[in-house]
Parts: structure tokens; sequence; C-alpha cells
């Protein structure tokens, strides 16, 4: 049962970490549109500021996970470098579940959000519901859950073992 969250859990953090660094090449690339027809072509694109927001909302939320994952996202190194073996395990515990339950509370305003927010239009973009950008939040609350989980049944300390 382990070992097939754990494969469940490398996937969907893959998945998500390739939505965000694609989302961080669509804000680049519309941010290098934006220049070159504000500046070169001096027309500027309006719907380019909006759409870039809104990838980087997505990019930050789908990039949560992989964070959560390598227990970069929420570190209590002082803690966690005094605290007896048992200790360190409770620590873990406690962090999983601090952070389970902001992730429940982004997930449940975030679908609330989302719904309200699908009879609401994009300025600049009439014919897109602002429904997209808050559906980011429950996506990547989704996706955070599973990492934060996957870290505490295998824990990595990738910040830990990198900052001494």
């Amino acid at each position: 049962m382990k070992k097939t969250f754990l494969q469940i859990e490398h996937w969907t953090t893959q998945i998500s970490m390739a939505a965000a660094c694609f989302m961080l090449a669509v804000a680049s690339v519309l941010g290098l549109f934006q220049i070159i027809t504000r500046f070169v072509i001096e027309q500027p694109a309006e719907w380019t500021e909006v759409l870039i927001r809104f990838s980087l909302i997505w990019m930050v939320f789908m990039g949560i996970p992989a964070a959560f994952r390598l227990g970069a996202m929420v570190s209590v190194d002082v803690l966690y470098r005094a605290s007896p073996p048992w200790g360190r395990r409770v620590l873990d515990a406690l962090v999983a579940l601090a952070s389970l339950s902001l992730m429940a509370i982004i997930l449940w305003w975030g679908q609330d959000y989302a719904q309200r927010g699908q009879v609401q239009s994009v300025i600049g973009l009439e014919d897109v519901s602002m429904f997209w950008a808050y559906i980011a939040m429950p996506v990547g609350a989704v996706f955070a859950m599973i990492g934060i989980i996957g870290n505490f049944l295998d824990p990595k300390r990738e910040e830990l073992e990198n900052a001494q």
C-alpha cells in the first residue's frame, strides 16, 4: 500500500512540477511578447498582463507540491536537529498535520472562490472567467496534500542536508 501510494505521489509531483515549469515558460514568453509590443511596436497588448498573472498563480500552486515533497516547504530545522530520533518523527507528524490543515483550508476556500468566480469575467479577457485563476488553489492543494503525505511516509531532507 505504501509503495503504491509513493508511486502515485511520484507521478503527481512530477506532473505538478511539469505544469509549474510550463507556466513559468508561458509567463516568460508572454512577458517578452509584452515588452516587444509595448516598446518596439508601440502597440501594447493588455491581455498579456492578465495571462502572465494567471500563469504565475498556477506556477506557484503547482510548484508547492514539489517543495512539500522535498521537505523544503515547512522547516523546523533547530527543533529537528535538537530532537532525539523518536522526537523527530513526532515533529514530522505535527508538521504534516499542520500542513495538511492549511491545504484543507486552501482547498475549501479555493473551490468556493472558483465557484463564485464563474460569473466574474477577467478585465482584458472578457470571454474568460475568473474560475480559471481561482481553480489553481484547490488543484494545487490536492497535489500538495499528496506530496505532504508522501513526505511523511518517505521523508526527504534535502533542505537540511544542503544547509550544512
